[in-house]
């Protein structure tokens, strides 16, 4: 084998460890409030979100992979350049998603590495060569990294308002709410469960096939960035194991560390969070399921009773999100320093 063709066997594994640590994130928020609620069993709840992130990737477009894989420019670049934009941006992303899963926090694995690209992307090949998307956003159209941010930042924003909206709608609804109705909400919540992890693969997969696309275009310079089937079949298939193996430290934080989660709550969570994944992914812009679910849970809490959210642990996991970015940054130019130092 020459060495390209270990650069992307080296890259394909990296990237299989990143989807599997984005799935054992994502994971555990996905089922936090079904196993907090006692509606659905855990295994239950595991099974049926890493069947439909399995499924997702292969039933919609490609739109987030393309808005991640191109932000960059890096068909011009050398192939060690481009490999250690790459595995320098997989390194910072890895690195900050088993930090932060360890202190028991969720956090954002798209916001690491998109942190990452940009960091690696600043040192290896310069700012012009960084499709910032300002003068496109001037014209009033999302492009580059502002669409990335702004799917980003926007979606927990919106999963809040979302979930404030859909348990405030559920409250006045089951007003009169008995024992009796956990039968339903039970039924639903398989329903729900499943269209979030849907939502999940449909939009988590991609960053992954972005990388291993971006990866493919630096070996073949003269090709156009593109996503071959066994990509997806490997994306889909590591953050499904990682989604299987989701981490019980953030579900404790997620299911029981906010206020206490009810029935009702769980099934509002998943809708509002899988609602928002949706129209993001249809538009091509990622977001950080963890991030979704996180704030669209916060706000089912603020909509039924506000005193009852403990907001020492929100402020701990907002501290987090804000870190998030500029950490991955400063690591994906640190990784990518050493990288180019080592072969240079």
């Amino acid at each position: 084998m020459d060495v390209l063709s270990i650069s992307l066997l080296l890259v394909v594994m990296i990237v299989g460890i990143f989807d599997f640590t984005n799935g054992f994130h994502d994971a555990s928020d996905m089922i936090a409030t079904a196993v907090a609620s006692h509606l659905v069993l855990p295994s239950v709840a595991i099974f049926l979100v890493s069947l439909f992130t399995f499924i997702a990737p292969f039933a919609v477009g490609l739109t987030v992979a393309d808005t991640v894989g191109t932000f960059i420019d890096i068909s011009q670049a050398s192939p060690l350049t481009g490999q250690s934009i790459i595995i320098a941006a997989l390194l910072a992303a890895i690195s900050f998603n088993l930090g932060t899963w360890w202190l028991g926090y969720p956090s954002s694995s798209s916001n690491s590495l998109a942190g990452g690209l940009i960091g690696a992307g600043l040192y290896a090949v310069g700012s012009e060569k960084i499709h910032w998307g300002i003068n496109a956003l001037n014209e009033g159209k999302l492009e580059g990294v502002m669409k990335i941010v702004t799917g980003l930042f926007a979606s927990p924003f919106m999963g809040f308002l979302i979930g404030f909206l859909v348990m405030k709608l559920f409250l006045n609804i089951f007003k009169r709410l008995t024992i009796k109705a956990n039968k339903w909400l039970k039924f639903s919540q398989y329903i729900s469960i499943a269209w979030l992890g849907f939502s999940h693969g449909a939009n988590d997969a991609q960053k992954g096939m972005a990388i291993i696309g971006m990866m493919l275009l630096t070996i073949d310079s003269n090709q156009q960035f593109n996503i071959p089937p066994w990509v997806i079949f490997w994306c889909a298939s590591a953050i499904t194991l990682g989604t299987i193996f989701g981490g019980w430290r953030i579900i404790k934080t997620v299911g029981y560390g906010l206020f206490k989660v009810t029935p009702l709550h769980s099934v509002a969570n998943q809708i509002g969070s899988a609602l928002v994944n949706t129209v993001a992914t249809s538009i091509g812009a990622p977001t950080s399921t963890t991030q979704v679910v996180t704030a669209t849970l916060i706000g089912n809490g603020m909509a039924k009773k506000p005193k009852h959210v403990k907001w020492k642990t929100v402020m701990g996991i907002l501290s987090g999100w804000w870190l998030n970015i500029p950490i991955s940054t400063l690591l994906g130019w640190t990784f990518c320093y050493f990288f180019n130092s080592i072969w240079s």
